[in-house]
């Protein structure tokens, strides 16, 4: 079996692309593979997105409002996933895909709008998105970016079990659905190869600093 548990802004368009290269890589393949999406807000990847986006790092209101706007449709992801994964993301990819590729802005009535698209319960969702459990649910997903060591998105952490491997790799800045097809051989020699950033940077040909590519 193989476990990707992929790092994501909800509002974004660059973690949208990785996000169905490796759902329709995980549906044609015959292995195993179980994707966990896990919406990730922090003061870095804020600082990130203020880079990207031209904003002054010292504009405090408009570094607020990206704040709260990831953190509001993180906790509609974690709601919607309490009535099923294709719930959940249904909101996830429509979200980024309104907001992150259309230049839509963002508000809690889209994710009300589109729970009740995806055939979802608005009462229930509306009742779980308040709850304590999904704010809960969202620290445990922060706790679990830090232990892994993940501080930006779009990032992946892959376990390979069909290896016999009990370690996880962490890739990180230069995430491609080739990274993930690679990591998900269950050829040892391929394995092991990608494990070394230089062998990366002469199979994709491309320049893939150190640092990058990490065991967990």
């Amino acid at each position: 079996m193989i476990e990707i548990y992929l790092f994501v802004n909800p509002l974004g368009s660059i973690c949208l692309d990785i996000e169905r290269d490796i759902l329709s890589f995980a549906q044609a393949e015959n292995k195993k593979i179980q994707l966990r999406l896990i919406p990730l807000v922090n003061m870095k990847t804020i600082d990130g997105l203020l880079s990207l986006y031209n904003i002054p790092s010292h504009d405090i209101n408009r570094r607020n409002q990206l704040f709260e706007e990831i953190y509001s449709a993180s906790l509609d992801f974690k709601a919607a996933q309490l009535q099923g994964k294709k719930k959940g993301r249904h909101i996830l990819l429509n979200l980024q895909e309104i907001v992150g590729e259309a230049g839509s802005v963002y508000s809690p009535d889209l994710a009300e709008k589109l729970i009740v698209e995806s055939g979802g319960d608005l009462e229930m969702f509306r009742s779980d998105r308040q709850s304590p459990f999904v704010k809960e649910s969202f620290q445990i997903d922060q706790q679990i970016a830090r232990e892994m060591g993940v501080s930006k998105h779009p990032s992946a952490v892959i376990y390979n079990y069909a290896c016999d491997r009990d370690f996880g790799v962490l890739v990180e800045d230069y995430l491609s659905i080739d990274h993930i097809k690679q990591l998900c051989e269950t050829s040892e020699e391929n394995y092991i190869h990608f494990h070394d950033p230089v062998q990366i940077a002469k199979a994709h040909e491309q320049s893939v600093p150190k640092g990058h590519l990490h065991l967990l």
